[in-house]
């Protein structure tokens, strides 16, 4: 009992050291500015969307947005169309061959990003594909795909090889044995894949930072970024891009909840 209780307690001190910051940046939102600095932490007299308002006609928060949504869903579907058939031929090829392919993206894993900055502004320079959306994508996938091989193919080296030895002996190519058998079985842990990888494609905000400079390309962390003043911030108004920035990353947990917590799961336990 005693231990169940320190459990629940922990829980809950948990809960509320994520909860209290939330709910004090969504409240704050609604403030208007000299409020907010007469009182940082209470509920407003008056809720007032004119932060929310500001962010769509002032700053054109929309834009922002619509390159954060086609620079991450571009970079995430694309990872995942790439990294499930990279993680399905490391799971295909057997001894070293297979160990050093895995080894190469799980080293990608280990170096900091900001090792690379130099190396790889160089190389989108060259390319002339600094400042556009396109170079930031490609710079996008090839950061993060290293975490969807490494994810995915965990997950499909616990598949049972008889079942592909039985389909190759059936006549099964390696692409049916892909995109019938591993890629169907493995959704799972692709959905739980895709939610991290939009995360963190969405947050980014040291290559944005790095590529892009014109404000009609700027992604929603890069915007947000560049609300702060030299002297006096608008909080409240920043809070209220914070809360526009976080409602896709809530929705598309909402939406893949069920396949995240399978995903988690899954290769726990052998039937």
């Amino acid at each position: 009992m005693l231990n169940q209780a320190w459990k629940k307690t922990l829980l809950l001190l948990l809960a509320a050291g994520i909860l209290i910051p939330v709910s004090l940046v969504f409240i704050t939102s609604f403030k208007e500015q000299k409020e907010y600095y007469m009182n940082p932490v209470g509920f407003p007299q008056h809720f007032s969307f004119s932060n929310y308002m500001e962010m769509f006609t002032q700053q054109k928060i929309g834009q922002y947005f619509m390159n954060s949504v086609i620079v991450t869903l571009s970079t995430v579907v694309l990872i995942l169309f790439f990294g499930t058939m990279i993680a399905f031929a490391i799971t295909r090829i057997s001894g070293v061959k297979g160990l050093v392919v895995y080894g190469l993206f799980a080293a990608g894993m280990m170096v900091p990003g900001q090792v690379n900055m130099i190396a790889i502004y160089s190389l989108v320079l060259k390319l002339g594909l600094t400042n556009s959306l396109t170079g930031l994508i490609l710079v996008s996938i090839a950061v993060f795909i290293p975490i969807a091989v490494f994810i995915i193919s965990g997950f499909m080296k616990t598949l049972s090889k008889e079942l592909f030895e039985a389909s190759g002996m059936d006549g099964a190519s390696e692409w049916v044995m892909y995109s019938r058998i591993a890629l169907p079985v493995a959704m799972p842990s692709v959905a739980a894949t895709a939610i991290f990888l939009f995360v963190m494609v969405w947050n980014d905000l040291m290559h944005p930072l790095l590529f892009i400079s014109d404000k009609s390309k700027k992604t929603m962390p890069l915007a947000l970024l560049q609300l702060k003043g030299e002297y006096i911030t608008n909080f409240p108004a920043i809070f209220a891009g914070v809360v526009i920035a976080s409602m896709p990353m809530v929705v598309a947990y909402l939406f893949l909840q069920r396949f995240f917590v399978a995903g988690i799961t899954a290769g726990s336990v052998k039937g």
